[in-house]
């Protein structure tokens, strides 16, 4: 006799079909842009019908937004793996501002753009977008001043870390249409000796 297949639990089908669902948006947005990725296009690539993405997600702009905030927190899990692969938690300044750098590259930050431009001209957009971005924006930079072990109180530390993030999404935007990391190589490495200067 045998048994009946086990289920998967209801609450755990619901959670792996909206991490599918982000998945499929995130990789929409990094390959046909904003314009193009609709709901349907987003649920048929996620494996799902339209009506339960809009369960998930009841409008586009819910979707996109919680893509972001997807992103968002993938990239500083990235940031902090890497800070738990050493003993006490911190890198060098070459390490981090290499990590950094990293995380405006590929699909995540495709992406991530996507939903910038769209915001940019869509006001229904742009509402849910800024305040998301201005807190997601928080967690990046507090994940790289614990990894550099960075004073904020001292004069200038703040500033500079935050021009990390800056020079990092600059040169993001650079590498989006051809390969641009040898000179990107050659000014993580100038910018990781000045910021190290700053931190001091």
């Amino acid at each position: 006799m045998t048994s009946a297949p086990t289920r998967q639990p209801r609450q755990d089908r619901s959670r792996a079909t909206r991490a599918r669902l982000l998945e499929a948006a995130i990789a929409s947005l990094a390959e046909i842009g904003y314009p193009a990725s609709t709901v349907a296009i987003v649920a048929e690539r996620a494996g799902v019908s339209r009506g339960a993405a809009q369960h998930h997600f009841p409008t586009r702009d819910d979707l996109f937004t919680a893509a972001l905030e997807h992103v968002t927190q993938v990239r500083a899990e990235q940031l902090r793996r890497h800070r738990g692969a050493t003993a006490n938690g911190r890198r060098s300044v070459a390490d981090v501002v290499e990590l950094t750098f990293a995380l405006y590259t590929g699909q995540l930050f495709r992406a991530a753009l996507a939903l910038w431009v769209a915001a940019a001209a869509e006001p229904s957009l742009r509402e849910q977008i800024v305040p998301l971005e201005a807190r997601l924006g928080r967690q990046v930079h507090r994940v790289v001043v614990e990894l550099l072990g960075a004073d904020e109180s001292v004069a200038g530390v703040r500033e500079s870390i935050q021009a990390t993030l800056d020079l990092a999404r600059g040169l993001g935007l650079a590498n989006l249409l051809t390969d641009d990391s040898n000179r990107r190589a050659r000014i993580a490495a100038q910018w990781a000796r000045t910021l190290e200067q700053s931190l001091r």
